[in-house]
């Protein structure tokens, strides 16, 4: 199966299932919170999702994240 995720929208998505929101994240890698949106959106538009928690709910029925 082919990586749906860059490393980074892994580590990204890693923290949002953590609780984390997109701020956080951005102060956590030190980029701006616009990038880490940008991330998201990314994501979204690869598995043709609306929302970041269909996202998420998608990502893990692939196998691509796991809860912790």
């Amino acid at each position: 199966m082919n990586q749906i995720l860059t490393p980074r929208e892994k580590e990204i998505f890693d923290e949002l299932i953590k609780g984390k929101n997109s701020k956080e994240i951005a102060e956590y890698f030190f980029i701006s919170d616009k990038t880490v949106r940008n991330h998201i959106s990314n994501v979204m538009q690869k598995l043709e999702v609306k929302t970041r928690y269909q996202a998420i709910i998608e990502l893990i029925k692939m196998g691509e994240l796991e809860i912790k």
